[in-house]
């Protein structure tokens, strides 16, 4: 079986089930403007996986690298790091969203 065979590939659904995974995680702590913010993300983060499927290598990068940021949760690794906000994780999105949307300049 051939990547197009399989439609957008694993990588693509990996990347959803963190988002996911994370957003069912965060329903149970949160409430109020907080989880709409991650709702908001999660929402976001999923039309970018989507959009990007077969866009470049460099493209997806940047997509994964916001989800990473959305679900990692730094507080569980050490104590000492400060613990990584939602507000964080936007300015992540909304990055990865402006470099998406900047066209790439030709050599």
């Amino acid at each position: 079986m051939t990547v197009e065979d399989r439609g957008l590939g694993s990588g693509t659904d990996v990347l959803i089930r963190k988002v996911d995974s994370r957003l069912a995680a965060l329903r149970a702590a949160l409430h109020g403007p907080d989880l709409e913010l991650a709702e908001e993300l999660a929402a976001r983060l999923r039309e970018m996986i989507l959009a990007t499927a077969r866009s470049s290598a460099a493209d997806r990068a940047r997509v994964r690298a916001a989800v990473h940021y959305f679900v990692q949760r730094r507080e569980s690794r050490d104590a000492r790091l400060p613990l990584r906000s939602l507000v964080a994780a936007q300015h992540a999105v909304d990055r990865a969203a402006r470099q998406l949307a900047t066209p790439n300049p030709t050599p």
